[in-house]
């Protein structure tokens, strides 16, 4: 940004989500949002009053990126839509996974967004309550997810190198189920782990669908 442009509250969150991406939330202090922006410390109090108001703000920041399809009257698709666009985001800022549900003042986006995927869920017809199951569902999933592809000890394309090292550091046949399971699966060409997540959404989906049509009764 150039040197001229005076600090804002956009700024200061800009560079707060930049440091968590680098180094998690932990990097996330006073001090070094100040540093990344060139000016002191107390400057940015006329902003935002302190660092749990930057953690809200950055929670925020990464809700407003996740799209919501609110034109699709299909709210399979929509919900589809909203799961792969937060997988996206989330693989983008894996250290705001453990916060997306955490913060006690949520700002304008989070809202939003919350009402908005209950919207999806309402026009299709859930009642409230299948609509607040339907959603714990679908994050639990895509939360789930996205810790565990941030997590992976190895790059989706190293997946065959990781597999064969893991199997050979174990006498042959001491894990017989894990080294059918890589042989028949894992290793067959065209694996992709990232691909397990459509499958799993789409019988979630299944799964609502088939209790939408038991809650509309004959």
């Amino acid at each position: 940004m150039p040197e001229h442009e005076p600090l804002s509250r956009d700024r200061v969150l800009q560079a707060a989500v930049g440091l968590a991406d680098e180094g998690g939330v932990a990097a996330v202090t006073m001090r070094a949002v100040a540093e990344r922006l060139g000016v002191k410390p107390m400057s940015l109090y006329h902003h935002v009053p302190h660092k749990e108001a930057i953690l809200d703000g950055i929670v925020d920041a990464v809700f407003a990126d996740i799209e919501l399809p609110l034109d699709e009257p299909d709210w399979r698709a929509a919900l589809r839509h909203r799961a792969h666009s937060a997988r996206t985001v989330l693989g983008r800022h894996s250290w705001a996974i453990a916060l997306m549900e955490s913060r006690t003042h949520p700002g304008p986006a989070t809202l939003h967004h919350h009402d908005a995927v209950l919207g999806i869920l309402s026009r299709a017809g859930f009642p409230y309550a299948l609509a607040g199951h339907a959603y714990s569902l679908l994050d639990s999933y895509v939360y789930g997810f996205a810790l565990t592809e941030a997590a992976l000890p190895f790059a989706p394309q190293d997946v065959e190198i990781a597999v064969g090292d893991y199997l050979a550091a174990f006498p042959v046949g001491a894990y017989p189920h894990l080294a059918e399971f890589a042989a028949q699966h894992v290793l067959q060409p065209g694996y992709s782990y990232g691909s397990e997540f459509d499958y799993g959404l789409e019988l979630i989906l299944d799964t609502l669908a088939a209790r939408l049509s038991g809650a509309a009764g004959p």
